[in-house]
């Protein structure tokens, strides 16, 4: 059942919270006539396709669909539920919540959870202070971090036992359910009593913290030779790995127009103590599209400092792929003598890491460099198989680039520029023929009656958006059941009883009746969806047209669910005429 809030406090909220100034916040927006534009901060794209229709109040994307109002937003910016993200709003516009009843048992259990997470880190860091938690401290010690970067980044340790972590937190008042939910513990059933026990257990602990500055999880590396090396909080009601970064809520604060992104927390720790407070890392994940986006947000341009092993440039390649699809320049790190930025910062000392960083490579210098291994280029064997390898990557780029690196490899391996053009044009030619056919596949579609209804329901619902008093034609013609689509037919359900009511469909109102995924749906139909004319014979003839291919779908029905003795009395009579 939909939330309900009141109209007057809505209407209050509409009019305090000014969607193109929320939004910007978030995303930089240009002006494009009456509207505004940007790079949408829910998918990766280099031309920006996310629009805000300030006329409205709302905004779409057309590259991922993604649209609504402006609770819409904040519910999936800031991955709240309805109830939430409207409390959010009106603590940004200075208004008190309703009086009126509504379940907001989740942002209790949400802030429960933060506070749970906050008493366990300052537990786990001051038992490392304390005499008992030595050997903690000496570990974060002998990686050579100072008391200060301890602290700033609340380190600790989990005691080497079953019953001290435990004992405290329930002393705080957290049952041993709240701390299972949390993830702070585990279970197990023997003889049909469970038993609790704490997740972390005689390991170094890192808080993860979001950009809030919320404690939402944690990260524990063991201290002997137990499995697993490195234990990870598992998803929970406030954290899920694939939408944070560790450290990021420091490095958004770095005035870098930059990101390192690093494979481990100690890597990140180290180079925030060594001045590069732009570092941050993944959570225990490949990089996910959500974090990719968070990236973008906060910077331009990104350097990757991955492993040189297998399993690093794998992800890093997975890394690419992904921050390709957006505007941000990516610069792959390469560097010897070290195994990682802890190792080299260690060895060589901070100016070595501020060289690395200033002769970083660009992403087509690094997978040229990269297919280049192994093979030997002073041979004409070596340099072919070169060839082979770096001629795709050119073919896909633009001509001042293609330019620039065919010249590159003319002088590297002494072979004619115009003979490496002539092979790239090629390989780009088969990739537009390539491309080409797969557009030409997609588009074997036919207008068929299913089409057509749904034109008809489409047109129908945004003629009530824009015309309300068009009600009065389609309820004397049409039930909700005549409407194939179900949410259509929702559409038509809640239009209908707003509008007898004398209620505005202004999109503030819909936002606790519909998903996300629906408030973006109906946003492009008012802006961007049927090309209708307003009529009431536009009206008129979807009307007729639904009722026609619903009369076509019940004659189909009645023919299937004909009997094998009606079906043959119906063919014998057809034989007959």
């Amino acid at each position: 059942m939909a939330v309900r809030l009141s109209e007057q406090f809505l209407e209050q909220l509409r009019d305090r919270i000014d969607i193109e100034q929320l939004i910007g916040e978030y995303v930089d927006l240009k002006r494009a006539g009456r509207l505004t534009k940007g790079l949408c901060p829910f998918h990766s794209e280099k031309t920006p396709s996310f629009v805000v229709y300030p006329e409205s109040q709302s905004y779409y994307c057309f590259g991922c669909t993604k649209g609504g109002d402006a609770i819409t937003f904040i519910r999936d910016i800031e991955n709240l539920d309805y109830i939430e993200a409207v409390k959010f709003l009106a603590d940004k516009a200075g208004l008190s919540m309703p009086t009126e009843q509504y379940d907001d048992t989740l942002i209790k259990k949400r802030k429960r959870m933060i506070e749970m997470n906050k008493d366990a880190a300052r537990f786990f860091h001051q038992y490392m202070l304390s005499p008992k938690g030595q050997k903690g401290l000496e570990y974060w010690s002998g990686r050579g971090l100072t008391p200060q970067t301890i602290t700033h980044f609340g380190l600790g340790y989990a005691p080497d036992d079953w019953t001290t972590f435990m004992s405290y937190m329930r002393s705080k008042g957290y049952s041993a359910q709240e701390l299972f939910e949390g993830d702070l513990c585990r279970k197990s059933v023997r003889d049909e009593k469970t038993n609790f026990y704490p997740t972390f257990k005689n390991r170094v602990i890192t808080p993860i913290i979001d950009l809030r500055g919320n404690v939402v999880a944690f990260g524990g590396r063991v201290l002997d030779d137990s499995k697993p090396k490195y234990l990870n909080t598992s998803d929970t009601l406030i954290y899920k790995k694939g939408q944070n970064l560790f450290a990021m809520n420091f490095a958004k604060a770095s005035n870098e127009d930059s990101l390192i992104l690093c494979e481990g927390y100690m890597d990140v720790i180290a180079l925030h103590q060594a001045g590069f407070t732009n570092a941050v890392a993944g959570l225990g994940t490949a990089l996910t599209e959500e974090q990719v986006r968070l990236i973008s947000h906060y910077c331009s341009k990104v350097y990757l400092s991955y492993d040189s092993d297998e399993a690093g440039q794998k992800a890093l390649t997975s890394a690419i792929d992904k921050l390709n699809k957006t505007a941000l320049s990516i610069h792959p790190l390469k560097y010897s003598g070290a195994k990682d930025p802890d190792e080299v910062i260690k060895k060589f000392g901070p100016e070595r890491w501020k060289t690395i960083l200033s002769g970083a490579m660009n992403e087509i210098e690094y997978k040229l460099l990269t297919c280049k291994e192994g093979l030997d280029t002073t041979t004409d064997d070596g340099r072919l198989k070169y060839l082979r390898k770096a001629v795709p990557i050119l073919a896909p780029l633009g001509a001042i680039e293609k330019d620039i690196y065919t010249s590159r490899l003319s002088e590297e391996l002494s072979v004619s520029k115009d003979a490496i053009m002539a092979q790239v044009k090629d390989a780009e030619r088969r990739l537009n023929r390539r491309n080409k056919k797969s557009d030409f596949s997609s588009l074997g579609r036919g207008f068929d009656d299913k089409v057509r209804a749904h034109r008809a329901e489409e047109t129908i619902i945004t003629s009530l958006m824009n015309n309300p008093d068009f009600l009065k034609i389609v309820e004397l013609q049409l039930t909700p059941e005549e409407f194939p689509s179900d949410f259509y037919r929702h559409a038509f359900i809640v239009f209908s009883e707003r509008i007898k009511s004398g209620q505005s469909l202004d999109f503030i109102y819909l936002s606790s009746e519909f998903s996300n995924e629906e408030m973006g749906h109906l946003v492009k139909l008012q802006h961007s969806g049927a090309l209708i004319s307003n009529t009431e014979d536009e009206v008129k003839d979807s009307i007729k047209a639904l009722k026609e291919e619903n009369q076509k779908a019940q004659q189909t029905k009645d023919v299937v669910e004909l009997s094998d003795e009606d079906f043959l009395k119906l063919f014998k009579n057809n034989k007959d005429v």
